[in-house]
């Protein structure tokens, strides 16, 4: 399986100089990392660490709002990476933080389907975890 990940080239200064906003930035990305993990193997088990029990999944579909729970999206992975894995890309394009809140956008480039996923995350607990996430996908 094959994961990208977008570096950010900034060169922040000294560590004293650095908002805590930037720090815990990298902190959301491995979250999101997970995500990205769950997709490439299949493994429900990766999203479980990253989804928070009560988040959904949102996305329209003919004009019409549809949503699911995480945990029946968990319960869907299919234990197995994709019979296409090598054709497939996925990335963290960015990521925001402000306090205890995080957005990420995630690209999914696959050779059926294009998915952006926007996740917004919160701290609780001492870690970064998914209470939503909204998606679009265009069949190709």
């Amino acid at each position: 399986w094959k994961l990208v990940f977008i570096a950010d080239t900034r060169t922040p200064g000294p560590a004293c100089d650095v908002p805590d906003d930037q720090l815990a930035a990298s902190d959301v990305r491995a979250a999101l990392g997970h995500y990205l993990r769950g997709h490439a193997t299949g493994d429900g088990s990766h999203h479980e660490k990253v989804f928070h029990p009560e988040s959904k999944l949102f996305w329209v579909r003919d004009g019409a709002l549809n949503q699911r729970t995480s945990e029946a999206y968990i319960a869907g992975a299919s234990g197995t990476p994709a019979a296409d894995e090598a054709d497939r890309m996925r990335y963290i394009d960015w990521v925001k933080v402000d306090g205890s809140v995080a957005v990420g956008r995630i690209v999914l480039d696959y050779p059926s389907a294009h998915f952006v996923d926007y996740m917004t995350l919160l701290h609780i607990d001492g870690r970064w975890q998914i209470i939503n996430k909204a998606f679009v996908v265009e069949p190709r």
